[in-house]
């Protein structure tokens, strides 16, 4: 059983994935979360912007928890990351190309006029690339798993963007297989 906070920050997860952060308005989020409205500022009384930072940590754990995951099931790295990059293009093709990007949205909309997000962007993303990094250490060292991670994490996103603009999934399946390369040949 979810409390009325938790259906908050999901219900404004999955619109930010839809339609971004200024088209994600108060209203619409009450209403996607059937709480009432002064559930919203009672959990979140600094407004729209702390909700999104939520939002964004959120998502960044179910991410985090996703790529851990999709990498623990194979052993090779290049095997893992190029896997988890396909099982993305799955997910991203199976929505109709709306979802695979809240913390993108909002990067893209927020993060050059709003301190708060870009942090809370940055913080997501440097978790994302730990988690790479993490698996790709023991094959690459310190401080190549942390470029490639952080390659990775520029490819995904621009692939996502891409895929999402072409509606088809062969941006992100090309962005795995030269990641994929890349990752032979830098062992």
């Amino acid at each position: 059983m979810t409390t009325k906070r938790e259906d908050i920050i999901e219900a404004t997860c999955q619109l930010l994935e839809l339609q971004g952060y200024h088209a994600t308005g108060l209203n619409q989020i009450v209403q996607e979360s059937g709480a009432p409205k002064g559930s919203l500022y009672h959990y979140f009384p600094e407004g729209k912007d702390e909700l999104v930072a939520e939002a964004l940590e959120r998502a960044g754990q179910a991410n985090v928890a996703n790529i851990e995951r999709a990498l623990a099931a194979h052993d090779d790295p290049a095997e893992a990351v190029t896997s988890f990059i396909r099982l993305l293009a799955g997910y991203v093709a199976e929505s109709g190309y709306r979802q695979g990007g809240p913390i993108t949205a909002v990067a893209l909309e927020a993060a050059s006029t709003n301190e708060r997000l870009r942090l809370a962007c940055r913080d997501v993303y440097r978790r994302l690339e730990a988690t790479f990094a993490d698996k790709l250490r023991p094959a690459y060292g310190d401080a190549r798993a942390a470029q490639l991670a952080t390659l990775i994490i520029a490819a995904i996103e621009g692939g996502i963007i891409l895929a999402r603009s072409e509606r088809s999934d062969q941006p992100l399946l090309d962005v795995a297989g030269m990641v994929g390369l890349l990752l032979e040949r830098t062992c």
